[in-house]
Parts: C-alpha cells; sequence; structure tokens
C-alpha cells in the first residue's frame, strides 16, 4: 500500500471520521508484516493526518513523557487487570456487564492496587539503577547479578515487616504497598527462594517455565538501555533478566522483544518501526519459532482488525489467554496495533480469559511509550497505587546518564544521596 495525497476538499464524513480512517490506513501500511514501511513512524503519521484535515497535529512526547508514560501505563493496566485476572470473560461480563472492565475498581483492599507485575517492575528498574550507580563508584558492574539482588529484596517484601528493612536496602524497597502479596507467580517464587539458598544470584533458573513472569517486568531494561542507542543490547540483557527465573527459551526471548520495542518507542520510532528492528533481532536467535509465530499472528490479526475483516475479541482469543510468554507479549503487541487510544488499548487488553493484569500491563508499557504520560487518563494517573514512586523512578531512568557521581562527581551533595537511594553494594 502507498499513502498518497489526495484533493482537498470537505470530508464526507467529518474530520474526526477522516482521522481515524487516516489513522487505520497509517497502521496497516507501518505495522502490517508485508506492507513497506512509508509511514511507521509517529512523523509518518503526522505528515498524513496533516494530508487528510486541517486539525493542528499534538507535540511529540518528549523522553522523559515517554519514559513516564511507559511505567505509569503499565502499572495502571496492571490495576485495571488485577480484580478479573483469573475471571473467564462471561465472568467478567456477568460482573461488569457487556463492555466488561472499563474502569479502576477495588482489588486488594483498594481502588488502583497494582500486583506483583508493577512490584517486579520497579525492581527491575532499581536494580538497572544500583547496577549503574556500581558501575559510576567502583568501575564494574554486573547487571544480571545486582538485578537479581534486586529481585531478591522484591522476595523479602513479600513476607517481611517493612519496619525491619535496614538503611542500606535502599529507597524502593522501604515503601510499605510494597509489602504486600498480590497473586505472586510460583515460578517467580521458587526459582528466586533457590537462587537464595543457593546464594547464586545472576545464574539462570533450574527450570523450564516460560511463564509470562519473565516478559511483564522487562520495560525498564528498554528505558534504560535507550541510553546506549542499541536495542539489541537491550533485548539481550532482558533475556539475561528473565532467565533468572524463567528456564525455557520462551520464557526469556519475548522479554528482549518487549525491552527492544521499549527502547525504540521511548526513542521516538512508530511501533511498525520498533517491531520490524526487534523481529530482525529474535530472527538471529535459537530456540525462537514460537515467539515469531505468535508476534506474526498478533501483525497479522491487527491488520485484518484495522481492515474491518476480524473482530477485536475474537482476534485477541485467537492469540491466547497469556499465561505463557509468547502469548502475553503477541495478545499486548495486538492490543497496541489496534488501540484507537490508550484508554481503548487498556481496556481491550484485560477483557478476555486469561491473565489479564499481565497483558494489561505489557499494553500499558508499550503505549505509554508510544504516547506518553499525556495520554493517560488523569483520573486513572490519580487513582493508581504509588503513581508519584513510579513516576520518580522513572525521571531516574531518564536523568542517570547524566548524574555526575562516583570518580566524576561534582558535588558530595549530590553524589551521597544519589548512593543511599540506590546504593551499589
Amino acid at each position: 500500500m502507498i499513502l498518497t495525497a489526495r484533493p482537498r476538499g470537505p470530508s464526507l464524513f467529518g474530520e474526526a471520521a477522516t482521522q481515524a480512517l487516516a489513522l487505520r490506513r497509517w497502521r496497516i501500511a507501518g505495522c502490517h508484516p508485508v506492507a513497506p514501511a512509508v509511514a511507521s513512524s509517529e512523523t509518518g503519521l503526522c505528515h498524513y493526518l496533516a494530508m487528510t484535515t486541517t486539525r493542528p497535529q499534538p507535540v511529540p512526547p518528549t523522553r522523559r513523557q515517554r519514559f513516564r508514560g511507559c511505567l505509569l501505563a503499565g502499572a495502571i493496566g496492571d490495576a485495571l487487570g488485577a480484580p478479573v485476572e483469573f475471571f473467564s470473560l462471561d465472568q467478567i461480563h456477568a460482573h461488569f456487564g457487556p463492555d466488561g472492565i472499563t474502569g479502576l475498581v477495588p482489588a486488594y483492599g483498594r481502588v488502583g492496587a497494582i500486583t506483583d507485575d508493577t512490584q517486579m517492575t520497579l525492581f527491575t528498574a532499581e536494580g538497572l539503577l544500583r547496577a549503574f550507580v556500581r558501575h559510576a563508584n567502583r568501575g564494574i558492574a554486573s547487571y544480571p547479578d545486582v538485578v537479581a539482588g534486586a529481585y531478591l529484596r522484591w522476595l523479602r517484601s513479600q513476607d517481611e515487616n517493612p519496619d525491619a528493612i535496614e538503611e542500606a536496602d535502599g529507597w524502593l524497597i522501604g515503601h510499605r504497598p510494597l509489602h504486600q502479596c498480590r497473586a505472586p507467580g510460583n515460578t517467580c517464587l521458587s526459582a528466586l527462594q533457590e537462587m537464595q539458598a543457593a546464594r547464586c544470584g545472576g545464574r539462570s533458573a533450574n527450570n523450564n517455565s516460560k511463564g509470562c513472569g519473565g516478559v511483564m517486568r522487562v520495560a525498564p531494561v528498554g528505558l534504560f538501555a535507550s541510553h546506549w542507542h542499541d536495542h539489541a543490547k537491550a533485548f539481550d540483557l532482558a533475556c539475561e533478566l528473565a532467565a533468572l527465573t524463567h528456564g525455557h527459551p520462551t520464557g526469556q526471548l519475548p522479554a528482549g522483544v518487549l525491552a527492544s520495542l521499549v527502547h525504540d518507542l521511548s526513542l521516538g520510532h512508530g511501533l511498525g518501526t520498533a517491531l520490524d528492528r526487534a523481529m530482525a533481532v529474535l530472527a538471529k536467535r535459537d530456540d525462537a519459532d514460537a515467539t515469531i509465530t505468535a508476534l506474526g499472528n498478533a501483525r497479522s490479526l491487527a491488520a485484518e482488525t484495522i481492515r474491518g475483516n476480524c473482530a477485536r475479541r475474537q482476534a485477541l482469543s485467537r492469540l491466547g489467554e497469556g499465561w505463557i510468554a509468547e502469548e502475553a507479549l503477541a495478545m499486548s503487541v495486538y492490543c497496541a496495533l489496534v488501540a484507537n487510544d490508550l484508554r481503548d488499548g487498556l481496556i481491550l487488553a484485560v477483557n478476555h480469559d486469561g491473565d489479564s493484569d499481565s497483558t494489561g500491563a505489557i499494553t500499558g508499557n508499550l503505549l505509554g511509550a508510544l504516547w506518553g504520560e499525556a495520554a493517560i487518563p488523569a483520573h486513572w494517573r490519580e487513582q493508581v497505587e504509588l503513581a508519584e514512586v513510579i513516576a520518580e523512578i522513572a525521571d531516574d531512568l531518564h536523568d542517570c546518564r547524566d548524574w555526575k557521581i562516583g570518580d566524576s562527581a561534582e558535588d558530595p551533595d549530590f553524589d551521597r544521596p544519589i548512593w543511599n537511594k540506590y546504593p551499589g553494594c
């Protein structure tokens, strides 16, 4: 499909309908696996909309807004799916009506409660930042080893009184809402318990699990690695971190894809381009067939949906239930491709038979990185648990490249608080 300008004139359907049609055509051109990527970036979309409407186009989000959007929208998707994580679609409809769940409702004793998905995402971010601080101060750091330590702190938070936390444990673990068991995955728990007993942090898990617990927590890898401008490095690091708890290759490779996507989206690439680049890396990895097939199906079904040939819920059900990694990623990619806006994408992502909070979280990571914090409905931003903590750690991931710490420290009044917050020990 080649997008070409057409004579300007009044639309038969009105400006909103014309924009919707333009958006659909752009998504097909940018995201369909066999179509030329003539408009696969946000710039391409804005250019095409400018040819078909007279409405001023929004300013693209800044990188900081993309970082915040990625983690906040991920947490909101997690919270949106939390009340229905173990419901069938029929049960969701019975409780919430034919449209399913469309807003944040109480779960775990409050509106906007996050689950283990967001908890572990935050500890992933903390581990990356602590490794960065360690490298700046000591000249050496192993990211998998330091992140493994962060995951063990998360494990402690599941059964330890926050009043017992020592100062050396850093800033994050002191937040009381993290000391709540929110349906943590058995694979993550057992793998980390084995790691703790063996005192061997940083090694791959001794299991054959390909559950979604490895992919749902690695969005911070893509954000952090965007400072390196190397999506393949983001891919590989995310696979290493997923391997800490999930031993099957298909439990790891979707994590690499998600980190690569977030890396590119945070730098301003469109979703179609980001998918092409991630798939190119994936194709070079061993044991990638299941993940390649799942993502190919997601893209094909998205194109059919956009053309009007496949209903969204039907397409989503054909991709699985999201309990295993490649399904959770494929379902989330599908939702991101067909979403009309962030709210629409998250609602679609949690209304299905399966792991609603994980697909909601991953879809939120993608759309938040694509469209930025401003795309999040304000009332959801206000309701989600730990919103300010999430925004702060997103800012730290964004700002860390400019921190003057360790050997380059210029101000001890800045250097010491960073070490106390993210001790590199």
